[in-house]
């Protein structure tokens, strides 16, 4: 039986959702008997490759490269999860939109707001191009499974994964996403 191929994603988020996966423990173990991680942060592959199974989401898309991955992550995966709130509704990330356009925030923080070299930053490749709105990844492209939570504790995780691994459409319901 051919593996099933599992990745994740870091859009614009605090890498919570990951660190709550990383909460998995030594159910990592089982999991990694029924995958194979092909793209994630915790493993150094630069290319988001064809034919992903499920891919965890993390984060919202803030960036000119934010946008380009999740296009090219939902092109070539099966089944996309959305993976906390920052994914599911913009949540924390989404906190700029208040404040207007790109072009206003970087005004705000490296000008208004500094104390000393106040400048925005304006080398290539030290900053990606900020969306003039943050945006919630189901805005961008299609979401499949939506796994809130700020983050997501790890036993909600694992009861997703669970019923994939069981060939399964997890199934999430009521304000305490119970499973069944």
């Amino acid at each position: 039986m051919e593996r099933l191929k599992l990745a994740t994603v870091w859009l614009g988020g605090c890498s919570g959702c990951h660190m709550s996966f990383l909460d998995l423990d030594e159910w990592l173990f089982e999991l990694a008997a029924k995958f194979d991680i092909v793209f994630s942060p915790f493993i150094d592959i630069k290319e988001y490759p064809e034919g992903v199974d499920f891919v965890l989401v993390e984060g919202a898309v803030a960036n000119e490269d934010n946008l380009e991955l999740i296009l090219k992550v939902r092109e070539r995966s099966h089944t996309l999860i959305s993976f906390g709130d920052c994914a599911v509704t913009g949540n924390v990330t989404a906190l700029r939109n208040p404040l207007g356009n790109a072009q206003s925030v970087l005004q705000r923080s490296y000008i208004e707001t500094a104390d000393i070299n106040k400048q925005v930053p304006s080398e290539p490749g030290i900053l990606p191009t900020l969306l003039d709105k943050v945006q919630p990844v189901h805005t961008i492209v299609p979401v499949d499974i939506y796994l809130p939570g700020c983050p997501p504790p790890a036993d909600r995780i694992r009861a997703v994964l669970e019923a994939i691994i069981a060939g399964e459409k997890p199934h999430l319901t009521g304000q305490e996403i119970k499973f069944g």
